[in-house]
């Protein structure tokens, strides 16, 4: 939390889950702030998801999120790899890190969900080195996005990010599965439905 209520430039995002309501709400201050942010989440969201999206009392859950994705700077994606047979198919996302305006990083087991916040045992690591926080972020968005980012700052990067993963969506819905990289945005108001292609 004091990581991203100091966010100037960017937060990076990779985890297993969304969001509970106290993040969500750090993470919109921090899109007022201008901060850019992309969210990494497995494409195909856990079953439990699905029955959320059916109960009323979940509903502030999912508006968090869709409070997240009105700001033009905030990304939410998965990735997706080519198959033998040369269709795509949704990698499951299970990691859990977190890169701050290119200077600090978590590394950990920590989910973004109550339990793992308040009441798992989990452990994380925390680097506050700019070398290697951007080095680390070189090398995960040339993996997702199929494009080196060293000669961009972390807001440039993550703008990248951003217009790969539209345009991938796009090319993926109109049948179109050769495209760059593995990013592929989601969409927030859907997330929790069924998004299987």
């Amino acid at each position: 939390m004091l990581a991203i209520n100091t966010a100037c430039r960017s937060i990076y995002l990779e985890n297993q889950a969304l969001p509970v309501p106290e993040i969500a709400y750090a993470l919109e201050a921090a899109l007022k702030r201008g901060v850019h942010v992309v969210l990494l989440v497995p494409g195909e969201p856990e079953e439990y998801l699905a029955l959320w999206r059916q109960r009323p009392e979940r509903k502030p859950f999912f508006e968090r999120l869709e409070a997240l994705s009105r700001y033009e700077h905030f990304t939410l994606t998965g990735i997706a790899g080519q198959t033998q047979s040369g269709s795509r198919k949704y990698v499951y996302v299970h990691a859990k890190i977190m890169l701050v305006d290119d200077a600090w990083a978590t590394i950990g087991s920590c989910n973004l969900h109550a339990n793992s916040l308040f009441g798992h045992s989990e452990m994380n690591a925390a680097v506050w080195d700019r070398d290697v926080v951007r080095a680390l972020r070189c090398q995960l968005l040339l993996e997702h996005l199929g494009q080196d980012t060293e000669h961009l700052d972390d807001q440039m990067a993550m703008q990248l990010y951003q217009r790969i993963a539209h345009e991938n969506a796009a090319r993926w819905a109109a049948g179109d599965v050769d495209w760059q990289g593995l990013a592929c945005s989601l969409n927030p108001a859907m997330y929790g439905e069924s998004q299987a292609r």
